[in-house]
């Protein structure tokens, strides 16, 4: 017994995606006699699950090119997602972020128990708007992001942790204290 997928046109030239089982036909002492086939007309959710990749690669492309940082971090607070605004902004790329705790890595140990409180509570179903997130980068320099941390959950509605949409307003505090 096998599966196969392929395409079969009809008379009209219309392409169907077809799920082909097959097993083998067997007379009364087991010699093979003929091929039994069921065939299912797959094509529908051949389209379905193509637009649904299509639709995740546009929010991963959205994300990664948009003009805000962005991360990602698990119910673990290990990094998820850390766009190229970040990576830019910050000095780290996206493979040196990954899988490492936000708030141990890249978060000053002063600052440290307010933003966990504020990763806890979003990974609680408590979403916070407009935090200022004090931020150190790569070689040294602050940087102060107004952050909306939100609550991240799978297709079931679980929790799974938390998105953090910046917005760095450095220069802007920096020309508010003049």
């Amino acid at each position: 017994t096998a599966n196969f997928e392929f395409p079969l046109f009809t008379k009209d030239g219309k392409r169907k995606e077809i799920l082909l089982n097959a097993t083998t036909r067997r007379g009364p002492s087991g010699e093979v006699t003929g091929v039994i086939g069921v065939g299912q007309d797959i094509t529908r959710i051949r389209e379905i699950t193509n637009e649904q990749q299509r639709n995740a690669e546009d929010l991963a492309r959205l994300i990664d090119t948009a003009n805000a940082p962005i991360f990602g971090v698990d119910m673990g607070g290990m990094v998820t997602e850390w766009n190229r605004k970040a990576a830019d902004m910050l000095g780290y790329t996206k493979e040196e972020t990954i899988g490492k705790a936000f708030v141990q890595n890249f978060i000053q140990p002063v600052d440290r128990p307010s933003v966990d409180e504020v990763l806890q509570r979003a990974m609680a179903g408590v979403e916070t708007a407009n935090y200022t997130l004090p931020l150190m980068s790569k070689l040294g320099k602050r940087y102060t992001v107004l952050l909306n941390a939100t609550t991240r959950r799978d297709f079931k509605g679980k929790i799974t942790g938390v998105v953090g949409v910046g917005q760095d307003i450095t220069e802007v505090n920096a020309v508010m204290a003049e």
